[in-house]
């Protein structure tokens, strides 16, 4: 593939997904675009970044982004951003009005692993009567995590034991998460570029890991925009390696919360 084709390519993922692709991710390109290759019968990178030049190829374009776009996940995956959150939450239920529903957000929520973590405390909690949408890019994933099954080694991936065993039934070869956590959650494609006001205001917001992958001016605009979207007591949970330092103005840290962030006061 030569540096045309390379740029090209890049660019288009830059704009439809914000992520960032430096010059010494050619292989990653050469790997996960090998399936679109052969599905669309193309001989190489470089014929690959000619065809998207045609805006009549909108589903190749896409499917190109989702496939150079990061899936990772796993059950509360780090461990403090959860802790924190069933601290956090008895606090926040008692300062809503009765009746009120909580509002959670899993940004790029991959296959649904943060969303289901996050039903689970609720669960426990006793306060069934939430609202959990998780939403991400990929129409692959967010199909997955709508479906709710998952591999032995997915469950294995941070979920107790216990946990497994309440809040999950098996299914054969894998596990499904029980009906009663599913109807916490909804799942639908989003783009974190988009505009995401007709969403309304969020009690909690989860955006971790993916800011890794934008240049600044991108993760201030998203940061920006997720703020719009949090309650004025609400918290945003962000990777470990993320900050919004230097970024924006409308947050700040929660002290002694790593990866915690509430509006500025």
């Amino acid at each position: 593939m030569n540096a045309e084709s390379f740029a090209a390519i890049a660019a288009l993922v830059r704009t439809r997904s914000g992520i960032v692709l430096t010059p010494d991710k050619g292989y990653m390109l050469e790997t996960r675009l090998a399936p679109i290759l052969k599905r669309e019968g193309v001989a190489s990178l470089d014929m690959l970044a000619l065809r998207l030049r045609d805006i009549r190829a909108e589903r190749l374009a896409r499917d190109v982004t989702e496939a150079l776009t990061t899936n990772e996940s796993s059950f509360f995956r780090d461990g403090k951003p959860f802790d924190h959150l069933r601290r956090l939450l008895p606090g926040l239920m008692a300062a809503r009005a009765a009746g009120h529903r909580l509002r959670i957000w899993s940004a790029a929520c991959s296959t649904g692993q943060e969303a289901y973590s996050v039903a689970m405390i609720l669960s426990e909690l006793g306060m069934r009567q939430a609202e959990i949408l998780g939403t991400d890019l990929s129409r692959e994933v967010v199909e997955k995590a709508r479906e709710g099954f998952f591999t032995q080694f997915e469950v294995q991936r941070g979920l107790p034991v216990q946990m497994l065993v309440k809040h999950f039934r098996q299914e054969g070869a894998r596990w499904q998460v029980r009906p009663e956590l599913r109807a916490m959650t909804r799942f639908e494609e989003r783009n974190l570029l988009g505009e995401h006001r007709s969403l309304g205001r969020f009690d909690v917001i989860f955006c971790r890991n993916v800011l890794i992958y934008f240049d600044p001016p991108t993760k201030g605009r998203v940061l920006n925009a997720l703020a719009a979207q949090l309650a004025p007591d609400g918290v945003l949970y962000l990777g470990g390696a993320e900050t919004v330092l230097g970024l924006t103005e409308k947050l700040m840290a929660v002290p002694g919360e790593r990866g915690a962030y509430a509006l500025a006061r």
